[in-house]
Formats: C-alpha cells, structure tokens, sequence
C-alpha cells in the first residue's frame, strides 16, 4: 500500500493523462493555417504551392465574372517568387467598421472575411469559404499587397502573415485594380519551385472558361533577360474555343460545334458538345469556374436533356421506329465531348474541394436550356443531326452486341464457379488489402515471376503478346480477346456498367514488363485499358508499375543491381574509388591501378572473395550485364531486385490532369495518324533509353 503521501504526491503530479482547461489551445489569426496548412490547401507539396496561386488567381476571377475586370496578370519571379495582378476594382484600403483596422489587412489576415458572403460584393464568385487570399499569406514568408482605388496607390507588406507596417499611400496611380506578390514559406512546403506548365495549363483553362478576359503568364526567374517567357491567353468563343481544342485531334461526327449560353432563374448555363469518332465520354462540369470532379446537380439536368431531346428528335425524324427501344443515356454519351459551365449565385458545393455541386435549381436550369437550344440546333443543322444521331444508333446496337458478349463470357465463368483463368498464378491469401496481381509479359518472364513469388500475396498473371488497343475497339470486341478477358475475370470487378469495385482481388495491380520498346509498348497498352474501362482502379490508387533493374555491376564479391545509367555511372564510380582507396591503403601505387570494364549479355560468373585475392592486386575489374527482359533473370534474383516488398521500387499511376490524359491518349493510341506523328516528330529529341 502507498502511504498517504505519497498518494497525495501523485495527485499533484501532472501526468500523460491529464486533461483539463490547460490543456486546451485556443489558436487565433491564422495560427490555425500555419498548423494545419493541409486543412486548407490539401498538402504542402506541390499541388499545394500551387493551389496557393489557384486562391490569388480565383479573386481576380471573380472580379472578372462581376464584369470589372478584363486582365490578369501573373509573373513567376526570382527566388521562389510570384505575383497575381488583375484590373478590377481594388481591394477597398479604408478602415472597416468591425476590426478597426484597414480592410485590406482584414481581408488578408482574417479567416472567412471577404465581399462573398453579403450583397452586393459579388453575384456570383468561385470562392465560397472565403478563406482564399487570407491563407496565401498565412503560408507565405512574405507578402506584399497593392491596391490601385481613388487615383491612389496602396501597399502593405506581412511576413509570415503578419503585418509588418500599417497599410502606406505610396502616391498617385491611373487605373484601378489588386496585386498580391508572395514567396512561399520554406519551411512549410516541402517544395517551393513553380511549374511553369502547371500554371499554363490552369490558366489556359480559366481563360476557356471566362470569355473575353485576358490572361498573361511571364517567366521572369532567369537572370537573362533574353530567355524571359511570355504566354497570352484570350478565348473570345470561350468553352465553345474549349470544345475545339479538346476535339482537334479527333475525328469529327459533325461539322458545327453545338453552343448554347443562356440565364434561367438567376443561373446562367454555358453549354458546348461535339460527337467525335470514339468511344469514350469527356465531360467536364464547372460551376463559377471550379472544376467539379464528382459533377452535381448541373451534370444529372445536362444527362437528362441531351437523352430525352435526341430520342424525341430520332423518333420524330423516322431514325428510330415503334419497334426500337429508345436510346440509352449510355448511347448518347459515346463519343461525346461536353463541357458545361454555371454561374450561380450561392454555390452549394459537397466539401472543401468543391467536387460536387449540390443545387438543386441547377439541375432544372441546365435541363431547360439544353433542351430547347439542342432541339433548336438539330432542326436547323440536318446534316449535324445526322451524324450525333447515327453515331448514337451504332452505339445502341454496339451495346446490345457487348452486352451478349459480356453474358456469354462473365456469366458462363459465375456458372463454372466463376472460374479464373488457366494461366493464372492465384495467391492463396483471400484477402484483397493483402494481396497484389502481377501483370507480366510472356511465359519466360511469368515462369521466373511464379517460382520467385511470395506464394501467400503474390499472384501472377502472363500475358501472351501484346493485348489489343482498346482505344480503337468496342466491348464486344474487347471481350473477344483472351488476354483482356483473361485481366478482367482476374480482377473480379466487371467490366462497364457492371463494374463494381468492391469486388476487386487485389489491392495492388503490377505491371511488370520488360525494359525495352516493346516492353513500353504493353504497358501503353495496358495503361490505355485501365484508363479507358478501369478509371476507379487508376483513381483509388491500386495500379502500378514495377522497375525492374536495367543493370547488376560487379567488382570482386561487390554485386549491385542499378535501375538507370545515373545509377550505373554513380555505382561504377563508388566500386573504382573503393577499390583505388583500398590499393592505396595496402600500399600499392595508387596511380598504377588500371580499370577494365567488361560488357557482358550473359550471366556473368560469381567471383568469390578468394579469387577476388587471387587476381592483380593493381587491376580493378568492372563486369556489367545489361538487362533487357525479365527472363534473363533467375527467380532469386526477380524477386530481390523486382517483388520483394521490402527491396523492390513501385510507381503508383495517378491522373493529375484527366484532360491532358485524355488528350495523350487520343494521340497515341487513336486511329488518326497525322496527330501521332507530330507527337513523335516534337518529342523526338527529348526521349531517352531508345532502343533501335
């Protein structure tokens, strides 16, 4: 038993587990930010610094879509640098009735203070939170802000958000407007360097998405003046340009871009489409120019329009007759490219990534100005309905066709036990989170992988040549390849509108390919499938690629495996210094020492220590094997250089720009040649590790 006091100590002991009003922390200002930055912009690499220029750009963009505001510039500057500068109205500098300190500090260093909430600031405006420019400061080792307001010119400078001095009348000035100049805080971002084409590709899209406004981007970060960048960007069309430029390399159903922008009930709809040649939809669905990922109720009132205006055109036009079933919101929707754009007033948008859009009026607005202006557009243009209305009917035949295929193939293996495919290498683990698919190419490499293996998590799956380019090819088709049924069955998801991802057998699918062009080529190929009919996969992070070694370097008993030439030079240079260092500490004449590189395209010898002794002491011997495929590897050595969770190297596929993804894909693996070949013909110097 403890005595009385020391039991009275205890109780006057602070401890882990105490929790009382002390322990509360009451963070003010923008102390919150800076402790949680990911809260507010996602993270702190570089998606987050660049979402920091998003936040600034999107102010300048509201005062665009209020109409006072035709320009914006942005300049990327020296030493991690960049200003956002737009000719809008000006942030007002005068005090505000409730912090008693300028407005222009309050905007910059109050959380949810700005002329979003309250009449008559904006109609409409991308920023809902309006925490935008207030958390650019907070993250940022310096910022300095300018206004332009009344024939004045205002400034304030912060570090770290604070500010450093009261707001300053630097003199006289023409014009109106805002300029926010800020330098990322080091020690916050794990990066601090911008990406020039991150930035364009943005910026470009803005442009499409907010008519008639000018956007201008320098680069202005090379000390050489000379090398200095300047891009303009200016859509008089607006998503209507948008539309051309995402279909440009495509071939097209019809001739006339269909275009309708329209105000319904406050909300004013943009909406442009154009059918081309393929199977897949791109559709992008933004509401006061935030990209909604997820859609919302703008995307479900487009979706109904366009199914029920073409089945009453096709059966008012005799496309289809009494006895046809209608067409299918999946038949419209092959081929098409759509972008639809909405201004509302008060956006309700599903979480702070503004991913969905939850306003119910959007939906019955989109629905009636799609409707009539697309029923207007097919009567005046019968030679664009035509070819939208033919290229829905051979999509509605194509899906009947698929889906017997799909029947004849998924339901004949749940009627077999849904058995997998003979080729397949199973892992005897039943749970998905623990067990991982390789994708390998060929039998040599598949035997290798199979005996090399964790037998419990790893299952392997060889495929014999290369799959078909589905890029080029229906469902029906598709499943008439054994390779592609053979990934689709593995997988156990389905395929199309029966795909349902949690029925997936693997958390990780591994393509595994060899390390030359037609190793590249399959994982095109492949890559080109799982974003075509398997985008969840690819989304929610389960495809990756394997790295196998391209060389194994030996010196003596000293044996590495390097995945590039860098590694290879780097290696080479460490065995020679290693060597030359213990030469010298033997007393032997360090200068004397001569190197032989031998090149080997087999399996080079072990060398024991002993003969490593034996052979001249002044002689240093490199033994380099170059690997081209995954069959010249014994299943030790694939699963210490390739499998091994604890050794091997992964790269996880992601899509950070699903239109420039779906662009690249069009070009690569489409059926039209031209745009392929002057990919080929830009991108011809900068390739590397060609193999001719």
């Amino acid at each position: 038993m403890p005595s009385k006091k020391s039991v009275k100590d205890k109780k006057n002991t602070p401890t882990a587990n105490a929790y009382g009003a002390d322990q509360i922390q009451v963070l003010e200002g923008l102390d919150p930010v800076r402790k949680r930055p990911g809260m507010y912009i996602g993270n702190t690499a570089e998606a987050g610094l660049h979402h920091l220029v998003w936040e600034v750009v999107d102010n300048c963009i509201d005062e665009a879509m209020a109409g006072v505001c035709d320009t914006i510039k942005v300049k990327l500057l020296p030493q991690g640098t960049i200003s956002v500068e737009d000719n809008g109205r000006g942030i007002p500098v005068e005090k505000h009735k409730v912090t008693k300190v300028s407005t222009l500090q309050t905007v910059l260093t109050t959380l949810h203070a700005g002329g979003k909430f309250g009449a008559g600031g904006y109609k409409v405006s991308g920023g809902l939170h309006g925490v935008g420019v207030s958390v650019v400061n907070a993250l940022s080792e310096y910022l300095k802000a300018e206004v332009k307001r009344d024939g004045k010119l205002w400034a304030q400078e912060y570090t770290a958000g604070k500010p450093q001095k009261q707001v300053k009348l630097l003199g006289n000035a023409k014009g109106t407007g805002t300029k926010i100049t800020f330098r990322p805080d080091a020690t916050i971002f794990s990066v601090t360097e911008f990406q020039l084409k991150t930035i364009l590709d943005h910026l470009r899209q803005q442009s499409y998405l907010t008519k008639r406004v000018k956007i201008i981007v320098y680069d202005e970060r090379d000390q050489d003046k000379s090398r200095h960048l300047c891009y303009t960007f200016y859509f008089e069309g607006g998503i209507k340009s948008y539309i051309k430029h995402i279909s440009q390399y495509s071939e097209q159903k019809h001739d006339n871009v269909f275009y309708i922008e329209k105000e319904h009930d406050n909300i004013n709809v943009e909406v442009a489409i154009r059918y081309i040649n393929e199977y897949n939809e791109t559709l992008l669905a933004f509401a006061n120019n935030i990209y909604n990922a997820e859609g919302g109720m703008h995307v479900i009132g487009f979706k109904t329009a366009l199914t029920r205006t073409l089945n009453n055109f096709a059966r008012k036009k005799g496309y289809l007759k009494d006895k046809d079933a209608n067409l299918t919101s999946e038949d419209v929707r092959e081929g098409l490219i759509a972008i639809i754009s909405i201004k509302i007033p008060e956006p309700q948008f599903e979480g702070q990534t503004k991913a969905k859009l939850g306003n119910i009026e959007a939906r019955s607005a989109v629905d009636k100005i799609t409707s009539e202006a697309l029923e207007t557009f097919l009567e005046e243009n019968p030679k664009d309905a035509e070819g939208i209305i033919g290229k829905c009917i051979l999509a509605a035949r194509a899906r009947v066709a698929a889906r017997a295929a799909r029947e004849t193939v998924l339901r004949k293996g749940v009627l077999e036990g849904f058995a997998l495919p003979g080729k397949l290498a199973d892992c005897s683990s039943k749970d998905p989170k623990n067990s991982e698919l390789f994708i390998v190419e060929g039998d040599s490499a598949g035997g290798s992988a199979k005996q090399g293996r964790n037998r419990e998590t790893q299952a392997i799956l060889p495929l014999r040549g290369k799959i078909l380019n589905v890029e080029r090819a229906r469902l029906d088709k598709m499943l008439a390849n054994n390779e592609i049924k053979s990934l689709i069955i593995a997988f156990g998801t389905n395929i199309g509108e029966q795909f349902t991802i949690d029925d997936l057998r693997y958390d990780k699918i591994i393509i595994m390919t060899d390390a030359d062009v037609d190793g590249a080529h399959i994982r095109t190929l492949l890559l080109t499938f799982f974003y075509r009919h398997f985008p969840d996969l690819i989304h929610q992070g389960h495809i990756y690629i394997a790295q196998p070694p391209l060389y194994r370097i030996q010196s003596g008993s000293d044996v590495r495996w390097v995945y590039s030439d860098e590694e290879l030079n780097q290696a080479r240079d460490e065995m020679v210094a290693t060597k030359l260092a213990t030469a010298q500490k033997s007393g032997q004449n360090k200068k004397s020492a001569r190197v032989e590189i031998q090149e080997s395209v087999t399996e080079p010898a072990e060398t024991t220590s002993e003969e490593a002794a034996e052979s001249d002491k002044n002689e240093i011997r490199l033994n380099i094997q170059r690997y081209k495929g995954l069959g010249e590897m014994n299943p030790e050595q694939l699963w210490d250089t390739t499998m091994d969770p604890e050794k091997r190297k992964l790269k996880k596929i992601t899509i950070e720009d699903a239109e420039k993804a779906d662009e690249v894909f069009d070009i690569l693996m489409g059926s039209d040649v031209a745009p392929r070949k002057r990919f080929i013909q830009t991108h011809a110097k900068s390739a590397q590790n060609l193999d001719i």
